[in-house]
């Protein structure tokens, strides 16, 4: 036993050596290489807080997420749906994402935004832009013809947190409001005279075939999704996806969900209310609308 311990030690020890490299190499795992590199998973929440044209906004949204990973290495935009409900009840919890797609009544991410390198009143809280629009809808007054003149009455098509009881009041409009389906088929069925919708009802009348004559209310517009970064640690990735939401492309491509561009961002003189808006301040300019008949109204959205 000593003579083949004597011959055959080296071979054995040379043998436990490399076992114990081979074990080395399994159990310790190598370092990451340029391509291997940590992905960075950026959560952006889509929250539809007034109706849309046509199609998904977290679907368009997707898209242009995948088109944003390509230019920012290991990115990963995870986009999810959500009701202003969900998204409130799940903030109070403790979970927010690192951005958000929003539109007017979800105040309660306005601490959390940060300054964005965009200018927009409806973003603004104490003078920094915290939301920017990266679409829009827009207010309509629907005739069967192009007579507008004629008397008649006007269903005003109501939901969602928006506001077009001040879209009326500052176009010198005055009306019955309805819940937002049921003035439109009102209007279809003949019982008013018109209907002060939004580009929602447009496409709805285009899906249908039907013949109306559509006037663009300039005065307000509140139909803005917004953009909110929320994330210090990951700035950069958000708004690489800010960036890519309002690209030419991506803006170009916004009539395919019967939405609009935002480039520029309002129409020269268009009011609105800030999207960063309390439920009781909306509260106070339906009524304000309501009672003012248009009077002094447009000053009273610049103090709220």
């Amino acid at each position: 036993m000593k003579v083949f311990w004597k011959k055959y030690s080296g071979v054995c020890l040379a043998f436990a050596l490399a076992a114990a490299s081979f074990l080395a190499v399994c159990l310790i795992p190598a370092e990451k290489g340029e391509d291997e590199a940590e992905k960075r998973v950026i959560r952006v929440w889509n929250v539809d807080t007034f109706e849309g044209g046509k199609g998904s906004r977290t679907a368009f949204l997707k898209a242009a997420a995948r088109r944003a990973e390509k230019g920012r290495e290991g990115v990963y935009y995870l986009v999810s749906s959500y009701t202003a409900e969900g998204a409130e009840e799940a903030f109070r919890a403790g979970d927010a994402p690192d951005a958000i797609s929003f539109g007017i009544g979800l105040s309660v991410f306005a601490e959390r935004s940060l300054p964005l390198p965009h200018s927009f009143s409806g973003g603004e809280i104490g003078g920094e832009t915290r939301a920017y629009p990266w679409c829009r809808g827009g207010y309509f007054l629907f005739s069967p013809d192009e007579d507008f003149e004629r008397e008649g009455r006007t269903a005003i098509s109501s939901g969602g947190s928006n506001l077009p009881e001040v879209a009326a009041s500052l176009s010198g409009i005055s009306g019955e409001a309805l819940p937002a389906l049921s003035a439109y088929t009102a209007f279809l069925g003949g019982k008013f005279r018109y209907l002060l919708g939004t580009q929602r009802d447009l496409c709805r009348f285009r899906a249908r075939g039907v013949s109306v004559c559509a006037r663009p209310l300039s005065a307000y517009c509140d139909l803005y999704q917004y953009y909110s970064v929320l994330s210090a640690e990951r700035r950069e990735d958000c708004l690489a996806l800010l960036e890519e939401l309002l690209s030419e492309r991506t803006q170009a491509e916004l009539e395919e969900i019967g939405m609009y561009s935002v480039r520029p961002p309002g129409e020269e003189g268009m009011l609105t209310a800030g999207v960063f808006l309390s439920a009781e301040a909306l509260g106070q300019l339906r009524l304000a609308a309501g009672e003012s008949g248009g009077k002094n109204l447009g000053n009273y959205l610049k103090t709220v």
